[in-house]
C-alpha cells in the first residue's frame, strides 16, 4: 500500500487461485449466506449478507465482473491492507490488472465494476470499515511485476507470468515491451492440479486434498505415501515441460534470450523444471504484481497532476 496525498493507493492482484496485495495473500474463495455461518474467522458482512472469505474455490471465468464475488473479495483485500495502518476510514484508489491480451478489451468494464460504489461500509473480522473509492485503474498483469525494473531488461527477454488460471507471455527487447508479441493462454497452475487429480485417481484410485497438492507444488514434497508423491512429482514435471513447449511455440529460445518468471506458478519451475539458472530468473515474490500495480498507479497519478 502506498500513500498519495490523503489517498491510500492499494494494488490488488485478482487471481483465480489467490487474491494478492502488496502485503497479504489469501485464497480466492467466497461463500455467501443469509445467516451468520458457524465459522467466522474471515467473515465479511456487507449489504445484509454474510461472506466467508477464502472458503471454497472460485471457478475460472474469463470475465471477472460478471458477479459480485470479486468485488466482495476486493473489499476484504482493502480491509486487510488498511488495517495494517490501524485505519478503518479511508479514501482508496484501487490499482488492479487483467491478463495481457485482455486489458484493452476489458479495462473499461472492470474499472466500472471496481467503481460501482463510491462509498462502502462493511465489517470484516469484526472490525467496521468505511471507505471512499475515489478512483481505479487497470494495468497489464505480469508486466506490472517488472515495470519498475524495466531498465534491467537489456537484450531480448521473455516474461512469463504463471497464475492459477492463465499464463501470460510478453517479449521485452532492450527495456521495451513488444505489444505484437504478447500472449495469454489458459495454462495456469489449476490445469496442473487437474492433471494431478486425474493421475491420482487413475493410478491409485485416491483423491488428494487440494491443500496437499498446493503444498507439494510450493515445496516439492509433503508427508504422504512415497508412491503418491512420485505420481504428483512426475505429473508436475510433465506440466512444466508443457510450459516450456508453449514458450518455444511463441519463439522462446534459451540461447538467444533470458526468461523471467513471475506469478505463483514460478515455484513449479523452481521445483520441477530442468533449466539453466543463469538464463532463467524466477521471482518468488507472489505479491510482486500487486506491488507493481501500486508503482504504476503512482506514475499515473503524478502524470495526471494528482487528479484521481
Amino acid at each position: 500500500m502506498k500513500k498519495f496525498k490523503n489517498v491510500y493507493v492499494i494494488g490488488i492482484d485478482h487471481g483465480y487461485g489467490n487474491m494478492k496485495t502488496a502485503n497479504c495473500c489469501f485464497p480466492t474463495g467466497i461463500m455467501r449466506s443469509d445467516t451468520e455461518p458457524t465459522f467466522i474467522s474471515d467473515l465479511l458482512c456487507w449489504n445484509g449478507k454474510y461472506y466467508s472469505i477464502g472458503v471454497g474455490h472460485k471457478e475460472f471465468t474469463a470475465d471477472k465482473f460478471t458477479d459480485e464475488d470479486y468485488y466482495v473479495l476486493t473489499l476484504a483485500a482493502i480491509a486487510r491492507e488498511i488495517n495494517r495502518e490501524r485505519v478503518t476510514d479511508a479514501a482508496v484508489f484501487i490499482a488492479a490488472g487483467l491478463p495481457l491480451t485482455w486489458v484493452s478489451e476489458q479495462r473499461a468494464e472492470f474499472k466500472k465494476y471496481l467503481l460501482q460504489h463510491g462509498e462502502v461500509s462493511y465489517t470484516f473480522r469484526n472490525v467496521d470499515y468505511h471507505i471512499q473509492i475515489v478512483g481505479a485503474e487497470v494495468y497489464p498483469q505480469g508486466f506490472a511485476a517488472v515495470a519498475e525494473k524495466l531498465g534491467d531488461f537489456k537484450g531480448v527477454n521473455m516474461l512469463c507470468d504463471i497464475g492459477n488460471g492463465t499464463m501470460n507471455l510478453l517479449r521485452i527487447v532492450n527495456s521495451k515491451p513488444d505489444a505484437q508479441r504478447m500472449f495469454t493462454e489458459k495454462y495456469g497452475t489449476h490445469q496442473c492440479a487437474l492433471q494431478i487429480r486425474e493421475q491420482m485417481m487413475k493410478l491409485h484410485h485416491a483423491t488428494l486434498d487440494d491443500a496437499i497438492i498446493t503444498e507439494i507444488l510450493k515445496k516439492g514434497t509433503a508427508d504422504i505415501d512415497g508412491k503418491y508423491l512420485d505420481t504428483v512429482v512426475k505429473t508436475a514435471k510433465e506440466y512444466t515441460t508443457g510450459i516450456f513447449r508453449r514458450l518455444r511455440e511463441h519463439e522462446y529460445d534459451s540461447k538467444l534470450m533470458k526468461l523471467y518468471v513471475v506469478g505463483g506458478g514460478g515455484c513449479l519451475i523452481r521445483n520441477f523444471a530442468d533449466f539453466d539458472a543463469s538464463r532463467v530468473i524466477v521471482n518468488e515474490d507472489i505479491c510482486a504484481t500487486a506491488k507493481g500495480y501500486e508503482y504504476m498507479a503512482l506514475v499515473t497519478l503524478n502524470r495526471n497532476g494528482g487528479v484521481v
